[in-house]
């Protein structure tokens, strides 16, 4: 009912800046001013309408994915009420066709941007609970299979586009194909360079500033054999890189790198992570060993985890009846986004800690936030 009058409102409001002599233009503007402060509360109307139809589930969801993704709700929210707005520029068509381009794409990219994200928090929230339930063990392929499902995204988001705008898609993936084959066929050296720059930058082996070591085939390698240094730069063509020992700008084909294998030194960081645990109550030393083989069995069952660099220490506090543990190991992951899913990974063994420890009578209460501290590289 609420909705049906706001959409009433609208028709009302409609039919009567139809009949009134204000220039189109101008409603226009007014209507997407009104989108941008309207926008704002796209959040808080998704919220509304989560809460009427699934009230079950409503907190859940606002807070596992409408709160931590609000300013994408705000911007694809905004986009969409301008898109809507634009009706009113239809009578002046080289104005309508100069900017609808450009504000469907906008639509688009904010909209394939917030289901990204949306899939993201879900794929850690859930995702990763349910493989461990199922036996299998959730490690780079959760990574993999969201790299997938962006890619999908994009190219469901492009050819939607294209849809919007009535591009030949047709015609012009067979153009792209005729004359793919006429350039491979002039310029296959180049291609393969080109390539080489692809497979670089999906794959990731490195980003500017990293420190890597690598090796190449003949006649790129220097005479020792080996090269260190910094990467300054990723070109269409070629990686410049910053030789150590010797300060020299080393230029290397990507199509090279990206066919040897290469020791990222940079991304060899561990980072140090640190929990305490408060008991509610004095523990003896039977439920002390207890306490240490439940944590170390959890952690060391996290993919990621460093083996063996789990230290545990359990002891009294001086002038109360309770007892504290404190909980230091290392997370080991080759990228940013690789340890986020460590550190949810780390989540989920908290919650299994406190479920054993529970199921023999001790409780506790986890300190937040957990400390996260950069490890240093050793060269």
């Amino acid at each position: 009912m609420f909705f049906s009058n706001i959409i009433n409102k609208v028709n009302q409001l409609s039919v009567f800046l139809e009949g009134s002599s204000i220039p189109q233009y101008l409603i226009f503007f007014v209507f997407a001013l009104g989108s941008v402060l309207i926008g704002k509360y796209t959040p808080g109307i998704v919220q509304i309408i989560i809460n009427r139809f699934m009230p079950n589930l409503g907190k859940e969801i606002t807070n596992n994915f409408i709160r931590p993704l609000t300013k994408l709700f705000q911007i694809a929210g905004t986009f969409i009420l301008i898109s809507l707005s634009s009706v009113w520029l239809e009578d002046y068509k080289a104005l309508y066709n100069f900017l609808n381009p450009l504000i469907v794409l906008a639509v688009v990219i904010s909209i394939a941007w917030l289901a990204s994200r949306l899939f993201q928090q879900l794929l850690r929230i859930y995702g990763i609970e349910i493989i461990r339930k199922s036996g299998l063990e959730a490690d780079e392929l959760l990574l993999v299979f969201e790299t997938i499902v962006n890619v999908a995204i994009g190219f469901i988001a492009a050819i939607g586009y294209a849809q919007t705008q009535r591009f030949p898609l047709t015609g012009l993936l067979a153009g792209v194909s005729i004359g793919g084959v006429a350039i491979s066929f002039a310029a296959s050296k180049t291609l393969e360079q080109l390539f080489g720059t692809v497979v670089l930058y999906l794959d990731r082996p490195f980003i500017p500033g990293d420190y890597i070591r690598f090796s190449l085939t003949s006649g790129y390698t220097p005479p020792e054999g080996e090269t260190y240094g910094r990467v300054e730069s990723i070109g269409l063509r070629s990686t410049k890189i910053r030789v150590a020992a010797t300060g020299t700008l080393y230029i290397v084909p990507n199509n090279q790198l990206a066919n040897t294998g290469i020791e990222n030194i940079t991304r060899g960081k561990k980072v140090m992570v640190l929990l305490y645990l408060d008991f509610t109550k004095k523990l003896i030393e039977r439920e002390k060993a207890l306490v240490e083989q439940v944590v170390k069995n959890s952690t060391d069952s996290v993919f990621g985890i460093d083996p063996g660099s789990t230290k545990i220490a359990v002891f009294d506090h001086e002038h109360t009846d309770k007892c504290r543990a404190r909980i230091t190991f290392f997370i080991l992951g080759s990228s940013e986004n690789s340890i986020q899913l460590r550190k949810r990974l780390l989540e989920v063994a908290n919650q299994n800690i406190s479920k054993e420890l529970k199921n023999f009578g001790i409780d506790f209460y986890l300190q937040e936030p957990n400390i996260y501290v950069d490890s240093p590289v050793t060269i």
